[in-house]
């Protein structure tokens, strides 16, 4: 039987698996699900050893365990190491949602649940084309593959070194394959080429040791809100340009032929606008929307909070107020470099009668760039014009994986991303969502692609 023939037998069983993984509510940002992080990690190595990988380790870490697969057929033939997460963000609003976020639903050809785009869609139908291959091909895949899915990359993957420098006997490849992506949109292929890094901290500003009556204090002590707020002000000009010194040194400018790739794709900025309800752009008028998402570094303001958060009306001075800060990233920044530049920043802007402290941020990545030459890149290539009978676009993306720099350092190997989800599937927002046959497509993809890696 042939792996399409296969996969079409099964489609209902494979769909039937991504709804039980879905119920799983992984979320490695909360130790309240630190046992449900257990159980998905056990659920996809268990997956992986029904598919037939012969040495499957669940790997612990000071975080939450990865889950590192090896099957090795030849030594002559090449070998792709699978990387994807089975980690997803927090559901919450939960009041935001149509329907509950871990009760994956099926309307249509649609599946809603949190994780389902990003990605444990991506990740089981990495293992279901495998399984395919393995069976067309008598009892193994035509290549050597490896698998390594995280649970920690929704936190920026910080254990991930460890994982990697504790299990390197498994995870010895030519290529790497990042189920973590997407496709430009259900009838067009893409190819991702750079990813952004990252870097991120939280300001904690002090005026005094406690909050004071603002009627009997608010005329002459100082105010930590408008302190920080103050504050806050310092690190953008009015045309989005960030003003923290040295934050643009190390920034590879875009040459012309990036910006004629990136106008191949223009952002449809009236769309958004409404369908955002949004009246406005921020950020550098001298870049294209699709330049400034792709190309140029970003600073921005994830929350800031102090004082009285309740109903009503309280008249206090605050003592404390902070802010959260997340940089993404280009070549060839490097984002401790990027903290440093802003704990000066705030040395120098913060007023003089203000005190600060930092909280660096659980894991960063780095920026990536993919080298376009790399043989495993073409084959991904070759397999998506034969998927969908044309030739992807090239994409970049304004988000991270902090794995791709980490196995490139680490390991020496190139990252090439195969996924599916669709832009606009809701990834980290209420009512998540994946297209079934984009799932059902994968699944071929990843068959697909082992059959045009043979030597």
């Amino acid at each position: 039987m042939s792996w399409k023939d296969d996969l079409k037998n099964l489609e209902q069983d494979h769909i039937a698996e991504m709804l039980e993984l879905i119920r799983i509510p992984s979320v490695s940002t909360s130790p309240d699900h630190k046992a449900d992080m257990q159980k998905a990690a056990e659920f996809v190595a268990a997956r992986m050893q029904k598919a037939g990988v012969p040495e499957v380790r669940i790997a612990q870490s000071d975080g939450h365990p990865s889950v590192i697969g090896r099957w090795h057929v030849s030594d002559d033939q090449p070998t792709i190491l699978i990387y994807g997460h089975y980690d997803v963000q927090p559901a919450e609003p939960l009041e935001l949602w149509t329907t509950p976020p871990f009760e994956p639903t099926v309307d249509g050809n649609i599946i809603y649940g949190r994780g389902s785009s990003d990605m444990k869609g991506n990740l089981l139908s990495a293992i279901q084309g495998v399984e395919a291959s393995s069976k067309a091909n008598g009892g193994q895949p035509p290549v050597n593959v490896s698998f390594i899915f995280e649970g920690e990359e929704e936190i920026g993957s910080p254990h991930m070194i460890q994982i990697i420098r504790e299990n390197r006997d498994l995870l010895g490849a030519d290529a790497v394959i990042s189920a973590d992506g997407g496709q430009y949109s259900a009838d067009t292929p893409s190819q991702g080429v750079a990813l952004k890094g990252l870097a991120g901290l939280q300001v904690n500003v002090t005026t005094a040791n406690t909050d004071m009556h603002s009627g009997g204090f608010g005329a002459y002590m100082p105010n930590a809100i408008q302190s920080l707020i103050q504050l806050a002000a310092t690190f953008h000009n009015e045309d989005g340009h960030v003003m923290v010194e040295g934050f643009y040194d190390r920034v590879n400018e875009l040459t012309e032929a990036d910006k004629a790739e990136m106008a191949l794709l223009p952002i449809d900025v009236d769309k958004q606008m409404a369908d955002m309800a949004v009246k406005g752009l921020f950020g550098e008028s001298a870049f294209t929307p699709r330049e400034r998402n792709w190309g140029r570094p970003t600073l921005d303001f994830n929350g800031i909070w102090g004082g009285f958060q309740g109903d009503g009306v309280k008249t206090v001075t605050p003592a404390k107020a902070h802010l959260k800060i997340t940089c993404r990233l280009v070549p060839d920044q490097n984002p401790g470099e990027i903290r440093e530049l802003i704990i000066k920043h705030c040395e120098k802007h913060l007023p003089a009668y203000a005190s600060f402290d930092v909280i660096l941020a659980d894991g960063s990545a780095k920026p990536y760039v993919v080298n376009r030459e790399d043989p495993v890149y073409q084959a991904v290539t070759d397999t998506l014009v034969d998927l969908y009978g044309k030739e992807p676009v090239i994409t970049r993306s304004g988000g991270s994986v902090p794995a791709t720099a980490i196995f490139q350092d680490e390991l020496g190997l190139e990252t090439i991303t195969l996924g599916w989800s669709q832009d606009g599937s809701r990834a980290h927002a209420p009512n998540e969502w994946y297209s079934i046959p984009d799932y059902l497509r994968g699944r071929e993809g990843y068959a697909l692609l082992l059959d045009k890696l043979v030597r």
